[in-house]
């Protein structure tokens, strides 16, 4: 079955990331008229096992964002060692409608393809958030993590406490087989819409 699992991620990545190539054209053109700075955003997280590694995102805050957040930490809408805020000021014009419709996640296709991650997974965390995970935390990367997952398509901008969000990961652990990915992917698609 895992292998079945990484031979669908392989050719649902390929396929994607040449179907979708006007889309990333228009985006890139989006993003350099837009606001200053790089095209493309280093997301440096923690993959399977622990093992770190650079994925990309289409960059949809402004250059210095990584600085100001300390600032911000006061406003985190989720418990826990990871960081959310609903109106996030350092996310540009553009960044907002790419977030809303997860259009900033499709480079990652490129990390599905490599095997960093998996369409269906728990999400990586960034490397700084790894240090501040409880033990049991850790345990949602003994599988590769993924694009999409439980907590994306049962409520990620409800859920606020971090915990909540790891017993989902758990849950798809203990749970998993093909046809529940198949299931979270189907459903990741009316939820990015809405």
């Amino acid at each position: 079955m895992i292998i079945l699992k990484r031979i669908l991620d392989i050719f649902i990545s390929i396929f994607l990331l040449i179907v979708l190539l006007p889309v990333f054209t228009i985006l890139i053109i989006l993003i350099k008229v837009s606001s200053k700075g790089p095209i493309f955003f280093k997301w440096n997280v923690i993959g399977k096992d622990g093992k770190p590694f650079t994925g990309y995102k289409i960059r949809t805050m402004i250059p210095n964002a990584d600085y100001l957040k300390a600032d911000l930490l006061g406003s985190n809408e989720m418990s826990g060692p990871v960081f959310k805020m609903t109106d996030d000021p350092r996310i540009t014009k553009v960044g907002k409608i790419l977030r809303k419709y997860s259009l900033d996640e499709l480079p990652q296709l490129w990390s599905v393809f490599k095997g960093d991650m998996s369409l269906v997974g728990p999400h990586p965390p960034l490397q700084s958030e790894w240090s501040h995970f409880e033990d049991w935390h850790k345990r949602k990367l003994s599988v590769t993590p993924g694009l999409t997952c439980l907590w994306q398509v049962n409520g990620r901008n409800k859920i606020n406490k971090f915990d909540d969000w790891v017993k989902m990961d758990l849950e798809y652990i203990d749970n998993w087989n093909i046809w529940l990915d198949i299931k979270i992917l189907l459903k990741t698609i009316p939820t990015i819409i809405n």
